[in-house]
């Protein structure tokens, strides 16, 4: 005999606007982590900027890994069209888990600019780099730091958002701005990669202060 639950038909989700605007966010969370990142491969690589230092290396790849946390979110709803708490709960978290950690990349960075003899050498090849009469580590601390706040509160509000429609299904602004932050963050983190790789070289470490690549060096070193 069937039961009731299998005559009644499912329970369409709702939809709502705070669970379109957690959407909104979660696109912009990661077009602006990878903005950040993106701007600062093209005042590398194109402008001719002088190669960051592993300080600044480590905190991209916090920064990445922020962006990656949102992009899940908005990978599940261009894939179900809706988010769950989990869903919420796992972006977010790994996002939150990301900006602590480049938090603290960049305050010891900064640290050792405040205080270079009790440091070394280490994290001196960005010391120039200033905007806004900031050094960019002291920039990236603040958005680090801001970037944690904001994570939680869309968090403790994540319960109101939870199992709510998303129109991502057809095509649409929702859908378009989806695809377009999934797409610009996997490019930057291809050349962020690559960044690396020509920084590196074949060594196991990056310079503490880097003036050149290493992989073209080594390059003529293999061929004579």
């Amino acid at each position: 005999m069937a039961t009731m639950e299998s005559i009644l038909p499912e329970t369409p989700l709702e939809g709502g606007l705070l669970g379109r605007a957690q959407y909104w966010f979660a696109c912009l969370f990661a077009l602006g982590w990878t903005g950040v990142v993106g701007a600062g491969l093209f005042t590398q690589l194109v402008l001719g900027e002088q190669p960051p230092c592993p300080f600044c290396v480590v905190q991209r790849m916090f920064m990445l890994l922020a962006a990656t946390g949102a992009a899940y979110i908005v990978r599940t709803a261009l894939t179900h069209g809706a988010l769950t708490g989990r869903d919420y709960m796992t972006g977010w978290g790994l996002a939150l888990a990301a900006v602590a950690a480049g938090s603290f990349a960049s305050w010891r960075q900064a640290a050792l600019h405040a205080v270079p003899a009790a440091g070394g050498r280490g994290g001196q090849g960005s010391q120039g780099s200033h905007v806004l009469g900031l050094h960019l580590d002291v920039r990236a601390w603040i958005l680090f730091q801001a970037s944690a706040v904001v994570v939680g509160i869309v968090l403790a509000s994540a319960h109101a958002t939870a199992d709510r429609a998303v129109p991502t299904s057809g095509p649409g602004p929702y859908r378009a701005a989806g695809q377009l932050a999934l797409w610009l963050l996997g490019l930057v983190v291809a050349v962020s990669g690559l960044a690396v790789l020509l920084q590196e070289g074949a060594h196991w470490f990056l310079p503490d202060d880097p003036q050149r690549y290493e992989f073209f060096r080594d390059l003529r070193i293999l061929g004579g």
